[in-house]
């Protein structure tokens, strides 16, 4: 799965290859294939649960691309925006596979809610990464997201711990020419990691991750439960 920045890019990449109009065609036809194979999966409910994701889908990025260009560190936006985006990708995904194995109601719901926890720690790591990642190993620049004017959790508790810290990254945020300081940006990210916002975040998303692990404990063991158990270790297991 890829994150937001890593799908922005490989879209500026076909942009730049194939022009905005041949990308924005290629991205439609690739949705009508999408729709046409869980049409003729013989599962009539799943199409219309996945209208509905790429509805929350579509909406929650509405609400981000608006945020954007300004620093407001709002628990409650960022939790509404990952929720109907990338947890809800993940929580239809764990439904339609229930769904197509034929499992009853009740398993069908606990797939779909560990699917739902699994998208948000999967999130939740994937923003520590743009604050202690390695750029060579991971392919992701330090404060990237902050410089997408994305917001992410590991920010907000900074901001929390570090009342001053909004201000600093507001005006940051609004210089580009600040951004392109390696020095600037260095003390920056000190200060950022100085509050313990990434451990912080890594046990949420350990929490999350824990959750999603008991919702697992009634399904008898099988190669599916473990390659489940598995991914979701991984998940949570990208930085240590």
């Amino acid at each position: 799965v890829l994150d937001e920045g890593e799908t922005r890019r490989g879209v500026d990449t076909a942009r730049k290859v194939f022009g905005n109009s041949a990308s924005i065609l290629g991205g439609d036809h690739l949705l009508v294939s999408a729709l046409q194979r869980v049409q003729r999966s013989g599962t009539p409910e799943l199409l219309g649960a996945l209208l509905h994701t790429i509805s929350s889908m579509v909406h929650s990025e509405a609400i981000q691309l608006a945020q954007r260009g300004q620093f407001e560190p709002n628990a409650e936006s960022y939790n509404s925006v990952v929720s109907g985006k990338t947890a809800e990708l993940f929580r239809w995904s764990m439904e339609a596979g229930a769904r197509l194995g034929g499992l009853n109601g009740d398993q069908v719901r606990s797939l779909a809610l560990f699917g739902h926890n699994l998208g948000m720690a999967f999130q939740l790591i994937d923003d520590t990464l743009d604050l202690a990642s390695d750029t060579k190993t991971m392919g992701k620049d330090s404060l990237r997201d902050l410089k997408e004017g994305k917001m992410t959790w590991p920010l907000i508790l900074a901001c929390q711990a570090d009342p001053l810290l909004e201000n600093l990254l507001n005006a940051s945020l609004h210089n580009p020419s600040y951004m392109e300081d390696s020095e600037r940006v260095s003390n920056l990210l000190e200060r950022i990691l100085a509050t313990g916002c990434v451990e912080k975040t890594r046990q949420r998303a350990r929490d999350y991750a824990h959750e999603a692990l008991e919702l697992l404990n009634p399904f008898p063991n099988s190669p599916a439960k473990e390659a489940l158990s598995t991914l979701l270790d991984g998940a949570v297991a990208r930085l240590s």
